[in-house]
């Protein structure tokens, strides 16, 4: 018989009660030796890993694999016996979350489907736990742990941490580059914060995850692009020049920008680059032009997702801010 069940909440309580700590069981009563006796062959228990107990004898559905998971990995400490209530607030979790591909799934991507991502669970826990990876249960440490999001009730790791954890494991090109263009085109995350996380995790090394950056990052530009010439258009901005480089009449470059308005000398940077462009190449770029009397505005695409409005109110306060200020360098602007 089988008890895999829709991932929803409605199943939520049922679930958590289906799915037991040996220090929630003792919280309740229920004696180790009790606990022994039920999950005998043929009895109503079974265990489903290392201190941790599913209250039918059935198979666990996709949901009570997730939640025992977590429990494995948060060990809430055991509770005196007299006590009535659970453990822990949080359903005894600890400061443990669900990441990598089964992160993924909860979150919606198609990419991980839950067939295949739930098969094993990852769990992010402190460096300092002592803990190892057992049966369906990987366990992957960080020295400091991201605020986690929820869904179901389940703690997970924010997109970008979880994409790096599951890219941690997957040697095949095709699925990480269709993960990573996934939570870029799916609006997930930002491309940058992406980078980052595989950056940190010095995955930048392997090819194939350098080629999935690519693309990542030409998805991102892409997807940012069209933000920003809907920003233009529905929020009444003059229409710039788009994609150039601007350069001295002598020929210097000075940097290329995503929108530059001559008249007013302002530029807009889109902040979708990689984080040693990001932070090294735009700063310079930036420096150069503003002591040129160049105005310039970087704006991100996540901002632009969110917060189009004032993103628009920013490029045109930075449009009236040129008529009280001394006349910009002559610079020539052509396409890139």
């Amino acid at each position: 018989m089988t008890h895999n069940i829709p991932l929803s909440p409605d199943t939520a309580h049922d679930v958590r009660h289906r799915v037991q700590s040996v220090a929630q069981l003792r919280a309740r009563g229920v004696t180790s030796a009790q606990t022994a006796a039920r999950c005998l062959p043929g009895g109503p228990w079974q265990q489903l890993l290392p201190g941790v107990y599913l209250l039918h004898s059935g198979r666990p559905s996709d949901e009570e694999r997730l939640r025992g998971a977590l429990l494995y990995a948060g060990r809430p400490a055991a509770a005196p016996a007299r006590r009535t209530v659970p453990v822990q607030a949080g359903h005894g979790y600890g400061e443990a979350m669900v990441t990598g591909l089964a992160a993924l799934a909860l979150y919606g991507f198609a990419s991980a489907p839950p067939a295949i991502a739930l098969h094993r669970v990852d769990v992010l826990v402190p460096r300092t736990r002592r803990l190892r990876s057992t049966r369906f249960v990987q366990v992957t440490r960080a020295a400091v742990l991201p605020r986690p999001q929820r869904r179901l009730g389940l703690p997970l790791a924010p997109v970008e941490r979880a994409l790096a954890d599951a890219v941690s494991a997957l040697d095949d090109a095709s699925t990480v580059r269709r993960l990573l263009t996934e939570a870029v085109r799916g609006g997930h995350c930002e491309p940058v914060a992406v980078v980052e996380e595989l950056n940190a995790a010095e995955l930048l090394g392997r090819a194939h995850v350098t080629d999935a950056v690519d693309a990542l990052l030409m998805e991102g530009r892409a997807v940012a692009e069209g933000r920003l010439y809907e920003m233009v258009r529905t929020h009444g901005l003059p229409e710039p020049l788009w994609n150039v480089e601007l350069s001295l009449p002598g020929g210097r470059l000075l940097g290329g920008v995503d929108a530059y308005w001559p008249e007013q000398a302002v530029a807009l940077e889109l902040g979708v680059r990689s984080p040693r462009e990001q932070h090294v190449v735009f700063a310079a770029e930036r420096e150069h032009l503003e002591r040129l009397g160049v105005t310039v505005v970087r704006v991100g695409s996540k901002q632009l997702r969110e917060a189009m409005s004032q993103q628009a109110v920013v490029v045109r306060t930075a449009m009236m801010a040129a008529e009280d200020r001394e006349p910009a360098a002559y610079v020539v602007a052509l396409p890139r």
